[in-house]
């Protein structure tokens, strides 16, 4: 039985409950075609609710629901949606000289078929204290905002046209690297033999970013409380490590060998 959906219901739950709800919603508006690209679905389908999409292709809500309702869903018409605010202009907008600019078009990667976050990282690497990366895109990188404001970073996203979206990402004199801590190998032993019988298997080495940390999110989702998750990764997953403290999971990792790392993952 379908689960009841509403205006602030994410659009990656509703293809969830029912896959052929991707095809009535990309039916909607054309620029919903970018949903059938795996890759961008999953990027901004799991944060994006069905009012935001509304926003976004210049429809009503209404319109999702006529859709939907067919395919078995419940709609719940009462709840409102959550009040999308446009985002304010920060001050290190409106400051910006020439010199502090460094612009990178990712459309390019994109329209090849490839993930562009492994390119924004080098160049996030590069970017001095006081400079600023403009990253020309045709949706906005949420993934990719929400991971470097963990290290501080201003951002700023403007929507110039319809696949046109600039990203600034202003880094602050300071910003600070995200480091694994210190004691990620410590107690290892303990800790593999506290779970033993217990561990979640998952292999990750063979995903291409950022597959591997929401590949791994996902899993620790519907991991239970007495249960661990070891997982092969082919390095260390620094913008992960931030991600499990805020989630309240703690970790243990070993580098057994150049592209092979071992994860413990659990709740203390």
């Amino acid at each position: 039985m379908m689960n009841t959906i509403n205006a602030n219901t994410k659009i990656a739950e509703i293809i969830k409950q029912n896959p052929d709800a991707l095809e009535a919603i990309v039916s909607i508006r054309p620029k919903f075609e970018k949903l059938r690209n795996p890759l961008l679905r999953r990027l901004m389908a799991g944060r994006t609710s069905l009012a935001m999409a509304a926003k976004l292709g210049g429809c009503g809500i209404n319109d999702f629901f006529a859709k939907l309702e067919p395919l078995g869903f419940k709609i719940d018409r009462a709840v409102l949606p959550v009040h999308i605010d446009q985002e304010p202009v920060p001050d290190f907008i409106h400051s910006i000289r020439k010199e502090q600019l460094v612009k990178l078009d990712v459309r390019p990667i994109l329209a090849a078929g490839k993930d562009p976050l492994n390119t924004i990282l080098e160049h996030i690497k590069k970017v001095q204290p006081g400079q600023i990366l403009k990253v020309i895109n045709t949706f906005s990188p949420t993934p990719l905002i929400a991971l470097l404001e963990k290290k501080k970073f201003l951002s700023y996203t403007h929507t110039v046209e319809e696949n046109l979206v600039e990203t600034y990402f202003f880094k602050t004199p300071e910003t600070m690297e995200v480091e694994p801590r210190a004691e990620i190998q410590q107690d290892w032993d303990a800790i593999l033999k506290r779970y033993q019988g217990k561990f979640v298997l998952l292999d990750v080495r063979q995903l291409e970013m950022p597959l591997p940390m929401t590949t791994i999110l996902a899993e620790l989702d519907k991991l239970p409380v007495v249960n661990a998750l070891y997982a092969y990764h082919k390095r260390i997953p620094v913008f992960l490590l931030p991600e499990l403290s805020q989630r309240n999971f703690d970790y243990r990792i070993r580098e057994v060998a150049e592209g092979d790392v071992h994860l413990i993952i659990f709740i203390p």
